[in-house]
Order: C-alpha cells, then structure tokens, then sequence
C-alpha cells in the first residue's frame, strides 16, 4: 500500500485529499506546513507528496527545494489556484515532478498520482517503457518497435534523466552537474550537443520528443502517455 503526504494549510482540502486517496486504499499522512511536512518525512516513509504552494512558515517552492537536496526520487506533485506559466515553471524549476491547478478534478488528481507512482517504479528498477520505446539503465541501450540499439553512456544518461520526469524542465547547468559530475571541466555546451543527438537519434519516435525551453534548457514531452 502506497503512502501519501498531503500538505496544505486548508483544512477541507486536506480532508477532501484523504477521502478521495483513502477511497483507492492508499495510506494518507497530512500536513498543514512546510515544516509539520518535514517532520514527517523524517519518520515516515512516502511515496509521493502532494503539495500547496501557498502555505505559512515555509512554501511549496521552498519545501520542494529542501526536499530535493537529500532526496531526488519521490514524486512531487504541486497543486494550486494559481495558474500562471510562471507558477508552474518556478515549480518545475524548484523540483516538482507535477502540477495540477486548483479547484481540483479528483478523478483526474488519481490519474497524475497514479502516473507519478507508476514512473517511479519504473526509475526504482532502472527501466522506462514509455509507448513502443524501453529505455534499460544496465545495457545502455534503447528499443524502439522492437529494434533494440546501444547508446553512448552520457546520451543514455541525459535521456534516461529527462524521461524519467517528462514534462519536467532541467537547466543546462542541472544536467550538467548530474551527468558529468560537479567536477567536470566540460563546458555546458556539451549538453546542448548531446541534446541535438539525442533528438536527431530519435526524430521519428512517436512516442516522445526533446523539447528546448527557450532561456530555461529542456524538458521531455511524452506524446501519447498511454502506460
């Protein structure tokens, strides 16, 4: 049984949020802070977070930065009433997996939680299937319709990153630092050429493409998420 934190400083939406999850039997902790959130966190065990961004002491940005500098994998999902592009780019930038506008579609609210939980454990086993395309972490390689190729390691790894949370925007700077290492005397330009590879690899997969995010870097857009 999965485990879900949702922290918002409305009280009905928290027992709102409880009814719809505990309905689909899944276990429900809540939190009307930043920092009663991060207590929890401390103790429990969490599959994915759902988070306000509007909330007193510390903020759905702020908490999902502290979040995600000691955990990177446990989904993130934002909900808001604000709706502006900005909003949602500052929560993607801050490291939210999701973001969904308030007043909420509960049917439609399971439907992203169920595909966030369903994406991590494809991350968890080190294999992505995404439509007709399987994405293996131990081979290094790519299957597409069947036709299975070996990828160059850090093309692998920046594809791999960028499917692993599509419709997330990474910086330039972000991929860097993940693939090549802090370290790396590598400029960022080199991310910007693997990029123009990977998506001149993969121009005709109708499953998804490498999308550039003019002054912000890239992000991966499934076409067809039918998993």
């Amino acid at each position: 049984m999965f485990n879900i934190l949702v922290i918002d400083d409305d009280k009905n939406i928290r027992f709102l949020m409880r009814e719809v999850f505990e309905r689909e039997h899944y276990n429900v902790f809540t939190a009307e802070d930043g920092e009663m959130a991060l207590e929890i966190l401390e103790n429990t065990h969490v599959d994915i977070v759902i988070v306000d961004i509007m909330m007193p002491k510390i903020d759905g940005y702020e908490f999902t930065r502290q979040i995600r500098l000691t955990n990177k994998e446990t989904p993130i999902l934002m909900v808001s009433a604000k709706q502006l592009p900005e909003d949602r780019k500052k929560g993607y930038l801050s490291g939210i997996d999701d973001y969904m506008s308030k007043p909420l579609d509960t049917e439609e609210l399971i439907l992203h939680v169920k595909a966030l939980l369903r994406r991590a454990k494809e991350v968890s086993e080190r294999k992505i299937k995404i439509g007709q395309v399987v994405l293996d972490c131990d081979a290094l390689t790519a299957t597409v319709g069947g036709v299975r190729e070996e990828l160059p390691q850090k093309e692998f790894m920046l594809l791999y990153k960028l499917l692993s949370f599509p419709d997330k925007i990474f910086t330039r700077i972000q991929l860097m630092d993940e693939i090549w290492g802090l370290d790396s005397e590598t400029g960022w330009e080199t991310v910007t050429v693997h990029i123009g590879r990977l998506r001149k690899r993969f121009e005709n997969c109708k499953d998804f493409e490498i999308v550039c995010i003019r002054g912000l870097g890239y992000k991966a857009v499934i076409k067809n998420d039918e998993n």
